[in-house]
């Protein structure tokens, strides 16, 4: 029977290889595993055969730590997801993590980029320099298609259609799915292609679309990085992110008409429920606009 080590390298190479997971979810459950690997060993415990009662104390010992609920959720569901799959491979003789149930997690809604801000934003990159088209061709399709920075990071000239305008995208799990682009999001990738990316290009470049300042492939770390520099210049919040870009781009879309079930698609949702969060932000503008403008509200 492999060792502890040795069954959660398996899981992690799992992760990477068979289900498509981002540089990111792998880091997160490696780092999260790592976390409950040294407690076990620091309790005196098998890390492969706890008991139900060991595993209660592992969560209640990171609540007396003062962890959020949301990170001891998040832990928790790493460690079930390593036993489970250790049970299925016939690593471990039972999985004593299927009966525990995760703390209840309050509703957090998903926040938004103000109009104002966006609009500044979009507009904040130099289109006289290289790395402004790169910058404003990457922020413009953040928020005109809704992908993931790991999607954006991980495009490929060949992914790329632009007469059509539109995009392959490679989603979580491998899942491939079409995005369009609208005409500005279509000009402003085509002027990069045109006099920016040229102007970047390295021998390491290969054929990914965006490239950094050393022609190197342009990765997810890069794009936020470059995204907080022009919100530091901007006097925008700490808490905006690539991902706010997603979910305003969802936001938008519902506040404009679009069904829920296109959202999904275009988000690239395996479970409608997961789109329907945005719905609550759509309604909560609606209250906020009645509110407003009625006579007796």
């Amino acid at each position: 029977m492999p060792d502890a080590h040795e069954i959660v390298d398996r899981f992690i190479t799992h992760l990477r290889v068979e289900r498509g997971s981002s540089p990111h979810t792998v880091r997160a459950y490696s780092g999260d595993l790592a976390a409950y690997l040294a407690w076990a060993e620091r309790a005196g415990i098998d890390p492969i055969a706890p008991t139900h009662r060991q595993l209660r104390a592992y969560l209640a010992e990171l609540d007396r730590a003062r962890y959020s609920r949301r990170t001891i959720a998040r832990r928790l569901s790493a460690v079930r997801s390593m036993f489970a799959f250790a049970a299925r491979e016939g690593l471990v003789a039972s999985d004593p993590a299927s009966v525990l149930v995760s703390p209840k997690l309050p509703a957090r809604l998903p926040k938004t980029v103000p109009d104002d801000l966006l609009t500044r934003l979009l507009e904040a990159p130099d289109p006289s320099t290289a790395l402004g088209l790169r910058d404003g061709a990457v922020l413009e399709l953040l928020y005109a298609t809704g992908v993931r920075v790991s999607e954006l990071a991980g495009l490929t000239l060949g992914d790329l259609d632009i007469s059509q305008g539109q995009l392959t995208v490679m989603g979580k799990g491998s899942k491939e799915r079409l995005v369009p682009l609208h005409p500005t999001a279509a000009a402003r990738l085509r002027a990069y292609l045109e006099s920016g990316r040229p102007a970047l290009a390295g021998p390491t470049s290969a054929d990914a679309v965006f490239l950094s300042r050393r022609g190197a492939p342009f990765s997810s770390d890069g794009v936020r990085r470059m995204m907080r520099s022009h919100l530091d210049r901007l006097g925008g919040s700490a808490s905006i992110s690539p991902h706010t870009l997603r979910h305003t781009f969802a936001t938008h879309l519902l506040e404009g008409g679009a069904d829920l079930r296109t959202v999904q698609e275009l988000l690239g949702h395996v479970a409608l429920s997961t789109t329907q969060i945005y719905t609550h932000v759509s309604v909560r503008r609606l209250r906020d606009v009645h509110k407003d403008a009625h006579p007796r509200a």
